[in-house]
């Protein structure tokens, strides 16, 4: 998409868009649709590690990176040593990751790794936004792709809206931790072995109930905590510590 076929959005209007957000779903929606906008493709939203040597994955809020290329950050355990995160728990203006970012601040090998990787998935460059919430957690807002330059005007909007997005993320978190304790115990259990990779004929029978319950039971609970699949509702439960 051109530059002049972009929709106009003033930032009053995208902040009564992010203002209308619901659920983590609805922020997806969004975000995935500004980054098409911005021709990137992908975004994240994370929070800043606290501790060193763990898993990206761990700090991630909301993310529509590939599964694999995820999976492959951790376990080549990019994150230790990674100079991104090390520049956003230093910055708190937005910052253009790309090839030469990389070489300058990345060991060789690593370097080597982190390009081969991203390159693979049409990902090398990317912007990261810091952000922070009312609470004073810090975190940040990334699109990756294959752009390479923002303007100063696109980077100033990307990093107004970067605020708003992790705000509301940490309302919508607010919000998910008042789910009120209407699950019944068949609904959590459902949930808890759906979360233990386990399909609704293998919880009926481990329940000793029809698959039929085990689905009336994982769509209610699917209802009660406002997401569209189980899928979401078993995130949303581990989320919110109802189900561990």
């Amino acid at each position: 998409m051109s530059e002049h076929d972009r929709p106009v959005r003033t930032h009053a209007e995208r902040v009564t868009e992010i203002e209308a957000l619901k659920t983590q779903f609805d922020v997806f929606r969004f975000l995935k649709n500004l980054t098409e906008t911005w021709d990137m493709k992908a975004f994240m939203v994370v929070n800043l590690p606290t501790q060193a040597g763990l898993e990206l994955s761990q700090y991630t809020i909301i993310t529509n990176w590939p599964a694999e290329l995820l999976q492959s950050y951790d376990n080549e355990s990019l994150i230790r040593g990674s100079t991104v995160m090390a520049a956003l728990q230093k910055s708190t203006v937005p910052f253009f990751v790309d090839a030469d970012f990389l070489n300058r601040t990345e060991d060789p090998a690593t370097t080597k790794v982190v390009r081969a990787l991203f390159e693979r998935f049409e990902m090398l460059n990317s912007i990261w936004c810091p952000a922070h919430d009312v609470s004073g957690a810090r975190g940040a807002v990334s699109f990756s792709g294959n752009r390479e330059a923002f303007s100063h005007q696109e980077i100033a909007e990307i990093s107004y809206i970067a605020t708003h997005i992790f705000d509301r993320l940490a309302y919508i978190k607010r919000l998910d931790n008042r789910v009120p304790d209407t699950l019944t115990d068949r609904e959590l259990d459902c949930l808890n072995w759906t979360a233990a990779g386990k399909t609704s004929a293998e919880i009926a029978e481990i329940l000793i109930l029809s698959e039929h319950t085990v689905n009336h039971y994982l769509n209610r609970a699917t209802k009660k905590l406002d997401t569209v699949n189980r899928t979401q509702a078993v995130a949303k439960a581990l989320r919110v510590g109802l189900i561990k």
